[in-house]
């Protein structure tokens, strides 16, 4: 029957690790368009930490995190390298200001 969670699968919370039952997560696209859902493969936050993320647009932030090596350098490196990319991306005018 359309609908009916039984057999449901468990899939694991991306932030925390927690398994949950599909039925008790929220879907998470990292790219930022939950809508489209042809050929789309989701991962999953469970309540909790889905209620603790900032649901703000992020304008491009995970394409950013991958073009500047996101967990392939030490701290230091990848927070000078995104201020660095933030910095590219800003108009002029906002760069004047900071």
């Amino acid at each position: 029957m359309f609908g009916s969670r039984g057999g449901e699968a468990a899939v694991t919370c991306i932030a925390c690790g927690e398994e949950i039952q599909r039925g008790d997560a929220r879907e998470y696209d990292k790219h930022g368009n939950r809508w489209e859902r042809t050929d789309k493969e989701f991962e999953f936050l469970c309540k909790p930490c889905h209620g603790d993320i900032c649901h703000q647009p992020r304008d491009g932030l995970e394409q950013r995190l991958i073009d500047i090596g996101a967990g392939e350098s030490d701290r230091e490196t990848f927070l000078s390298s995104f201020v660095a990319a933030d910095r590219d991306r800003s108009p002029a005018s906002e760069r004047d200001e900071r």
